[in-house]
């Protein structure tokens, strides 16, 4: 069985995307330069995420001189909504109402936490 396609990229492309979507446009050093304040990564790690993305369809890219400018065709809110899908298809088995019924009890624990609560204590007789 082949597995499809994600459509959100794994991490180091998201990272890329990013700066992308700080800089609306750039090239390789550009993108490179934003990505090391989080991963320091060579000039060519960085080339090769980007024609990954570019390959993908997530990115375009136009000759400028004698190096490429990339630009993102996938929106950071585009993105987003995949993430979600994948989330609520793979957990939730695709209910919103499921998630939403998650959160709020997440919500609620985290509340009862702050307010030092319930069960939401930890047992120090288990320490």
């Amino acid at each position: 069985m082949t597995r499809a396609a994600r459509e959100v990229p794994p991490p180091l492309e998201l990272l890329c995307l990013k700066a992308l979507w700080s800089l609306r446009e750039g090239n390789v050093k550009a993108v490179q330069q934003i990505v090391a304040q989080k991963r320091p990564l060579a000039y060519t790690t960085i080339m090769t995420v980007l024609e990954r993305l570019l390959r993908k369809g997530k990115l375009e890219r136009r000759k400028v001189g004698r190096s490429f400018v990339y630009v993102p065709t996938a929106s950071r809110e585009e993105m987003r909504r995949a993430a979600v899908r994948e989330l609520l298809d793979g957990f939730f088995d695709g209910s919103e109402e499921e998630l939403l019924r998650f959160l709020g009890r997440a919500d609620h624990k985290a509340n009862a936490a702050a307010a030092g609560e319930g069960d939401a204590r930890i047992d120090t007789v288990l320490l």
